[in-house]
């Protein structure tokens, strides 16, 4: 009798060692500024980037993609204590509490820098600068004390409706979680469409499972600003041929440290500066992880709804799934 040993897909794809892969120069990212630009294509003064991608067709296409009814947060739990990757707690400061209380209401307050390694957030198109300037050529200057004068959140707050493809690399891989400073790689993402038979079209918003928190919660917290698993950079040319409107993941998309000279972020910064791609950061993906793979479902609707604050350079929020 012969048997047949059937290997994960991963292992039968061709294999790239780092070592041999062409070094990515401050000179590519530069160039890949100007190649992967979406400046001027919804007009001189556009302020939403590739969210424009998001059409009312697109979003008729997500709703359809609503079978059972089953929402899954994407959002991690605010961390309240300081950590490795927690360098500004969350803040939930009790005004009335229900001891002492002659009156009947109860009132907290919160304080919050949500931007970093934390907390779940979305980051608007004036959250990054590159040579004096943001996406479609507005001024970093245009960002003052009193907020942002161009590229603020409160452009999102008719809120983001899509589909949203989960490229869960780890279940890819046959791994709870991607080791920090493991780098993604755009043939990570084509094996993934094989493997799931899904392909990632124009207007989706592409969500990157490293497996953060699943790691985070065996091992305990590190230092994530300083190693991470993330989107190589050359993964940015992949977003812009499949015009992406949003990227996402549970960390920060990109790959830590870049292993690029003099640059971090690229991906944040060829995504919200270049292509006007918003990101979502910090997401927890573990849930959605653990429903889609029940389904064998990689697709779903995101719903998400920044809060409307002028000016403002990101929002914290809470991204839905719908199946």
């Amino acid at each position: 009798m012969t048997m047949k040993i059937l290997l994960p897909l991963f292992l039968l794809l061709p294999f790239v060692p780092a070592q041999q892969r062409p070094a990515v120069t401050e000179a590519n990212i530069d160039q890949w500024m100007k190649e992967l630009s979406n400046w001027g294509r919804w007009g001189k003064d556009d302020q939403l980037g590739a969210i424009n991608l998001i059409t009312p067709a697109k979003r008729k296409q997500a709703a359809a993609l609503v079978r059972e009814g089953i929402s899954v947060s994407m959002s991690h739990d605010t961390l309240k204590d300081k950590a490795p990757d927690v360098s500004s707690p969350f803040v939930q400061e009790m005004k009335m509490t229900g001891v002492n209380n002659p009156g009947q209401f109860s009132i907290d307050q919160y304080t919050v820098l949500y931007h970093g390694y934390a907390h779940s957030h979305m980051d608007s198109l004036c959250h990054i600068f590159y040579k004096g300037q943001m996406y479609n050529g507005f001024p970093q200057t245009a960002v003052t004390a009193s907020g942002a004068g161009k590229l603020g959140i409160q452009n999102y707050k008719q809120g983001i409706f899509t589909r949203a493809v989960l490229m869960d690399i780890p279940r890819l891989k046959g791994v709870p979680y991607l080791e920090p400073g493991t780098p993604v790689y755009p043939e990570d993402f084509d094996a993934w469409e094989k493997k799931t038979g899904i392909r990632v079209g124009a207007g989706d918003v592409l969500l990157l499972r490293t497996g953060r928190w699943a790691r985070r919660a065996e091992k305990g917290s590190w230092d994530v600003s300083n190693k991470a698993a993330g989107m190589h950079s050359t993964c940015a040319k992949w977003l812009k041929q499949r015009d992406v409107a949003m990227i996402g993941s549970d960390a920060g998309s990109d790959l830590a440290p870049s292993g690029i000279p003099n640059v971090s972020h690229p991906i944040h910064r060829l995504a919200l500066i270049a292509m006007g791609v918003p990101i979502f950061d910090n997401l927890d993906l573990e849930a959605v992880g653990i429903e889609s793979a029940k389904r064998n479902r990689f697709e779903f609707l995101l719903t998400a709804a920044p809060i409307a604050v002028p000016g403002g350079t990101g929002s914290p929020l809470n991204p839905i799934a719908v199946f």
